[in-house]
């Protein structure tokens, strides 16, 4: 029974030399372990700070964006996504999506979405739609400001991505996200049009690619038609386009 008492083990363990190789193994083992929970319990310890944090910058986003357009109050609003009906809370559940329809490389989305509106005098000015999706080498985020008939671009901005400096990460750029106001979004017939291509842009669905980064310019142009498209926002864009027109 004594031979199991941790107390005797942690004494002979010591005793031993320091040059034992046991010893050695021990504390090694030992201050990798400390570190690790230093690191966890930091980790969680600072995880509110840091979403706070996060919120907040997305909140200084939204509303630079907006003042960039003219200015107004942003009302946040969550929407079933499947519906594209407003709803009072947010159950956190996500869906899957089929590989055919994962434009954006997503994986899953969010059931409920929050979306941005600006009105003056209860008249619809703006949307705002956080969109998100795959890049060359990391998760495109931004949002998607759309003009009051719910079709054409007022303006499209990322605030988060790990691209390739110099080449994908030119998507922050002014002087590359300036091409997207007046853009349509849709036809005449309601067909998803937007995309970025190479060469000069032709017409009112086109906007440049970023020279030297194809995968980026595509996955822009992939986002973009998912989240427009029906298992984005599309229900939700069908829903105030019927309800404005009333």
């Amino acid at each position: 029974m004594t031979s199991a008492n941790p107390g005797r083990w942690w004494r002979r363990f010591l005793a031993l030399p320091n040059d034992a190789p046991a010893k050695t193994i021990g504390v090694a083992f030992l201050v990798a372990l400390v570190c690790s929970l230093l690191v966890t319990i930091t980790a969680i310890a600072l995880k509110p700070r840091r979403d706070a944090n996060r919120m907040a910058g997305h909140a200084a986003q939204i509303l630079a964006l907006v003042d960039t357009l003219g200015g107004g109050v942003p009302d946040a609003r969550l929407v079933d996504l499947a519906t594209g009906a407003y709803v009072t809370y947010d159950p956190g559940t996500t869906v899957d999506l089929q590989s055919d329809r994962d434009l954006a490389g997503l994986g899953s989305r969010e059931s409920v979405a929050t979306v941005f509106e600006v009105r003056d005098g209860g008249v619809l000015r703006l949307i705002l739609l956080p969109v998100r999706g795959a890049g060359y080498q990391s998760m495109l985020k931004g949002y998607l400001a759309l003009q009051a008939d719910l079709n054409t671009v007022a303006a499209l901005t990322f605030y988060e991505h790990g691209e390739t400096p110099g080449l994908g990460s030119r998507i922050e750029e002014r002087a590359w996200q300036a091409g997207w106001p007046g853009k349509q979004v849709a036809d005449a017939g309601g067909v998803i049009r937007i995309e970025v291509v190479e060469g000069a842009a032709t017409g009112v669905h086109q906007v440049d690619a970023i020279s030297g980064a194809t995968r980026t310019s595509n996955g822009v142009t992939q986002l973009m038609r998912f989240w427009l498209g029906p298992d984005g926002y599309g229900p939700f864009l069908d829903r105030r386009r019927m309800e404005e027109e009333q």
